[in-house]
């Protein structure tokens, strides 16, 4: 059998790099017993067949060392998160959410803003404030300048990362300033909507010359977290987890407790007030879910 990594899935075909070759392959009916489904950036065992050997079997997936629902990607080391400076507005709730994410799956996150052209130092400070203590790392780039496009090169070399955003952002416009023959559909901003077309249509790894793997994935504007609890909430900001300690109540949700830390650090400018009121609107949607 021959090693690879599947770099492509679509219609239960599943694309499998294996260095030398791709090969187009199925998945074994024991997966689907098993409820296991084939993910990009899998590695994988590949058995060829006689006819043709550019076709095969997978046969085994290794451990994973994480897994994304959404984008569906695994072994994934980063998560390049993707927003425009505006055209289309980002949008910070979402934002979270998809850092959350990476927290759960222990990946490390970047926030991207790209087209960074578009807007002045003073909308770039204001975006870098809202991330003050956290310890993201916060970029802004652009294609129009080669400088920029460098410094996420740096980031991604010899890395397996995923870049995830909603549509309409610029990702596959980057990938291709990077490295043109990847050759990626991109696209307009809906006038109507004032949101991305979809342009990608399913997760795929593309190869970097310069070193590494990237995911392009599907872009969204809705993205749903389950299974945290409102306890647990606080975990996944890191500069809230960071004053927590002082809060009057050890079980403190920095909600409407007395003598709280954490809200006097939002007043002092510690933590920004925007990122506390996406973690305060989160914290009630799960104080909902509860409820039903």
């Amino acid at each position: 059998m021959i090693e690879g990594i599947i770099i492509r899935g679509v219609g239960g075909n599943y694309y499998v790099d294996t260095g030398n070759d791709v090969v187009e392959c199925r998945a074994r009916g024991l997966f689907r017993l098993k409820n296991i489904k084939p993910l990009v950036g899998d590695r994988v065992l590949v058995r060829l067949t006689e006819e043709d050997e550019h076709e095969g079997y997978i046969e085994e997936i290794a451990e994973r060392t994480n897994e994304m629902i959404r984008p569906p990607i695994a072994n994934v080391q980063q998560l390049i998160i993707f927003f425009a400076v505006t055209n289309p507005e980002p949008s910070f709730l979402l934002l979270d959410k998809l850092l959350i994410a990476s927290e759960i799956n222990r990946l490390k996150p970047v926030i991207c803003f790209n087209k960074y052209d578009l807007a002045d130092d003073k909308l770039k400070q204001e975006y870098e404030r809202i991330f003050i203590n956290t310890g993201y790392r916060v970029i802004f780039t652009s294609i129009y300048d080669d400088n920029s496009l460098n410094e996420l090169k740096n980031i991604l070399k010899d890395k397996l990362s995923a870049f995830s955003g909603p549509s309409g952002v610029g990702k596959s416009s980057v990938m291709n300033a990077m490295q043109p023959d990847f050759q990626l559909k991109t696209g307009e901003i809906s006038d109507k909507l004032k949101r991305g077309k979809h342009t990608t249509r399913h997760a795929e790894i593309y190869k970097l010359d310069f070193g590494g793997y990237v995911v392009d994935t599907p872009g969204f504007s809705s993205f749903q977290l389950e299974g945290i609890g409102e306890s647990e909430l606080r975990e996944y900001y890191p500069e809230i987890k960071k004053f927590d300690d002082g809060c009057r109540f050890d079980d403190c949700l920095h909600y409407k407790e007395p003598d709280c830390v954490v809200k006097d650090a939002v007043s002092r400018g510690q933590i920004s007030q925007a990122r506390y009121d996406n973690y305060v609107r989160l914290l009630e949607d799960i104080k909902k879910e509860k409820l039903y």
